[in-house]
């Protein structure tokens, strides 16, 4: 299989997008509580495919005619200084005793990252170019629309397709409370295929802006919009009908970025698409948006506030035990230890002060490249994919704060594709400015050293 892009106009192979493209995929069609018969732990095919995306990039690297990028890459350092700190905590917990089940569920979530790192390396290497990471970024928005419209199914015809989604080779997940429908304050709260409602809202909050780029970017190029524009509607009804109070604060940051870089028109026709959904959300849903409001409005009183915010001190009794690497990481589980709706809280605990800085470092990253990336194109709707990628990179800071973000795989899947996007959007703006620049002349390339024969090979320079 070519790694690399085929020549624009000739029969496109393989490459690394599509890789990436068939995880997403896996990952968002095929119900988070379906994992594979047969394996001695409860993978998905999604964390299959992740483990593969690992191999084949350590196979490319290998090799010097796959068209996998090669170097140094921001994105890159940082993935690795998060494996590796990801493996110092859990050589620190296996160095003790840990009964057997917490070391299986240690084991477990070592293969679940070793994927999570594979897919980073294959966004950030094997994703050349911008029309392929447009590709991989549509693939996506399109998978999101089609899991918001079974939420759509879930929460207005009271209809749930992923009963209904039993595939040969697959088992249900013998882990307790993946329910896809629950219920808020008399209405229904819906997950979709994915696993827990918090987690598809909070999903839909970082696709949404990448639908909507996508739909002002084709009406720029003079391409066919509206269906992006259909998708953005999907999604945004699908975070609605999660009736999740962090999918909104993820969405009013992710609103707040963009704000900051678009034009004031722009903003003002995104605040008119907002009034006209809420007026839709109205007719469709009724009882929702003030469901919404009091979920605000009372948040001193609200249950799930106070539950989440009463362990704190407990939490910090258990970090003091293992300060610096934490007693490993998937050890504290539901059903056996008090739960934790913090992953800052879970993480420390879990991987100590070492893993939370690994895990705020790898995101930051990831923001910082995104916003380096702008700077280098005068493309307008270049710089508006990159500050998208890095204002939906600030939404797992936000949401770390008010769920456990880590122990669902579709966000954090989601998190460190996009980690990987704003290094493949810099390796290629990188590239393309690099093919833009004009060879040096004779002066410039004698005072740089070079010799004429050289010169000759670059070209003849400007003018």
């Amino acid at each position: 299989m070519r790694i690399d892009s085929s020549l624009p106009g000739s029969r496109r192979h393989a490459d690394g997008a599509t890789l990436v493209c068939l995880f997403a995929l896996a990952l968002l069609l095929i119900p988070a509580r379906l994992v594979l018969r047969g394996l001695p732990m409860s993978l998905t095919l999604a964390d299959v495919v992740a483990l593969l995306l690992l191999l084949v990039w350590l196979l490319a690297q290998f090799t010097t005619t796959l068209g996998a990028a090669k170097g140094a890459n921001p994105v890159r350092t940082a993935i690795f200084a998060y494996g590796m700190a990801f493996l110092t905590c859990y050589g620190f917990a296996s160095l003790g005793y840990l009964p057997s089940d917490e070391l299986n569920l240690a084991d477990h979530s070592l293969v679940l990252f070793a994927g999570y790192v594979g897919l980073v390396l294959m966004m950030c290497d094997g994703v050349r170019g911008r029309d392929r990471l447009d590709f991989v970024l549509k693939t996506v928005v399109v998978a999101g629309a089609i899991v918001s419209v079974v939420a759509v199914c879930q929460y207005l015809l009271e209809f749930d397709p992923t009963t209904y989604m039993s595939l040969p080779g697959f088992r249900h997940t013998s882990v307790e409370g993946t329910e896809t429908v629950m219920s808020r304050a008399d209405l229904r709260r819906v997950a979709a295929t994915l696993g827990h409602p918090i987690e598809f809202g909070v999903f839909c909050s970082m696709v949404l802006p990448f639908a909507a780029h996508f739909a002002l970017q084709a009406r720029d190029r003079g391409e066919p919009w509206r269906r992006w524009w259909l998708c953005a509607a999907l999604i945004a009804a699908g975070l609605m009908f999660s009736v999740s109070r962090s999918a909104v604060l993820g969405t009013v940051v992710v609103g707040a970025v963009l704000f900051t870089g678009w034009p004031l028109r722009r903003c003002l026709v995104s605040l008119g698409a907002l009034a006209v959904f809420l007026g839709a959300m109205k007719v469709a849903a009724p009882g929702l948006l003030g469901t919404f409001y009091n979920l605000f409005a009372n948040a001193g009183s609200d249950d799930s506030i106070l539950y989440r915010t009463h362990d704190y001190p407990f939490a910090l009794t258990e970090v003091t035990k293992h300060p610096l690497f934490g007693r490993g990481i998937g050890t504290w589980y539901p059903y056996k230890h008090q739960v934790f709706d913090n992953q800052y809280l879970l993480s420390l605990v879990e991987t100590g002060v070492v893993g939370v800085v690994a895990f705020v470092g790898v995101i930051v990253c990831g923001v910082i490249v995104a916003l380096r990336a702008r700077r280098l194109s005068r493309d307008p709707n270049v710089r508006n994919l990159a500050l998208t990628i890095a204002a939906c990179l600030l939404v797992p800071l936000v949401g770390a704060a008010t769920f456990d973000l880590l122990s669902y795989p579709g966000v954090t899947s989601l998190m460190f594709l996009l980690i990987g996007a704003a290094g493949s959007l810099l390796r290629a703006l990188k590239a393309e400015n690099a093919a833009a620049a004009p060879a040096p002349t004779a002066a410039v390339a004698a005072r740089a050293g070079l010799r004429p024969e050289a010169v000759a090979q670059l070209g003849p320079g400007p003018g």
